[in-house]
């Protein structure tokens, strides 16, 4: 029996989950950068009432207990009144291994598109070149998604289904390629069409590779001890030491976690500790006495002589 909007029971109160995925705006719009407001705006468009302010209000209280998102499909845990979880599925129609085939070879014809994905960003004009080839790169009616929910609400989408649109918005803040995993490619399989496209590129044009596309970016070093400056710290020893320009650099690079679950977004906390051990650090480094927290006494390897 087809699910329809109306609904006869009063909102039900949902049970306090614990450790679930909580949203990291705490109020206003979902998403900063533009594609992923373009999923929420999208979402937003289908006209499913108040269903949307009760799955936002959800994914800001944490009842999203996990999200796992694959090619063409998302499944999620939401918690509801109920003490069991309502397992939620989402159906997204995926594209063609050939039409994959044909996105790259247009996505390779500028080498900013390449560059900026790889740096983690979405072009601005990437919805062009789908629509170019009779595509679309997000939804464009509730029809594209197909979508179920465990619980007893007749209304499909039901409000558990609309938090995890929600999250899913933060999260391609994250990582934007997640939107193509969805319609059917992995980061790793798109890189490597459009690799193949900038190589049969390549051979038809041997000056191809001189095209300006903006400065590449760096890539992080596989290599753990190249990553944590283990092998350069002889090196960096023997010069000035003193507390980064920038806090948590690393960090910074690496990026959020996906579907964070702290109650503080994990770059500020982050920032936090390393703000705090960075003159720790120095003076450890230094070997310059320190204070305790509590008596203000010197903390020195030998306790003083008593007289």
């Amino acid at each position: 029996m087809a699910r329809n909007s109306w609904n006869p029971f009063p909102p039900s109160v949902p049970l306090k989950a614990k450790g679930g995925i909580k949203a990291q705006s705490i109020r206003g719009a979902f998403g900063k950068n533009w594609w992923a407001r373009r999923w929420v705006e999208t979402i937003e468009s289908f006209d499913i009432g108040e269903r949307l302010a009760r799955g936002k209000a959800y994914a800001r209280e944490g009842q999203v207990l996990s999200i796992q998102v694959e090619k063409g499909a998302v499944r999620a845990e939401v918690q509801g009144s109920r003490a069991k979880p309502y397992v939620v599925q989402i159906k997204v129609k995926t594209l063609e291994a050939e039409k994959w085939k044909a996105l790259a070879n247009a996505l390779s014809s500028q080498a900013i598109f390449a560059a900026m994905l790889l740096a983690g960003e979405m072009p601005g004009s990437i919805e062009d070149v789908f629509k170019e080839a009779g595509l679309t790169l997000f939804p464009e009616t509730s029809g594209d998604l197909e979508t179920e929910c465990s619980c007893p609400d007749w209304s499909n989408p039901c409000k558990h289904i609309a938090a995890v649109y929600y999250l899913l918005g933060e999260e391609f803040d994250r990582d934007p390629f997640l939107i193509f995993r969805l319609r059917g490619l992995d980061r790793e399989d798109l890189i490597g069409l459009l690799g193949g496209a900038q190589a049969e590129k390549a051979k038809k044009d041997p000056l191809a590779h001189l095209e300006k596309s903006g400065p590449r970016p760096e890539p992080l070093p596989a290599d753990p001890d190249v990553f944590w400056g283990r092998n350069l710290w002889v090196e960096e020893a023997e010069k000035e030491v003193g507390i980064p320009d920038v806090c948590a650099a690393l960090p910074r690079r690496l990026g959020s976690f996906p579907f964070w679950r702290g109650k503080k977004s994990f770059l500020p906390a982050m920032e936090v500790f390393y703000e705090n051990a960075s003159p720790l650090g120095l003076d450890v480094f230094l070997g310059t006495p320190q204070l305790s927290g509590e008596s203000g006494d010197l903390l020195e390897d030998d306790p003083p002589e008593e007289e």
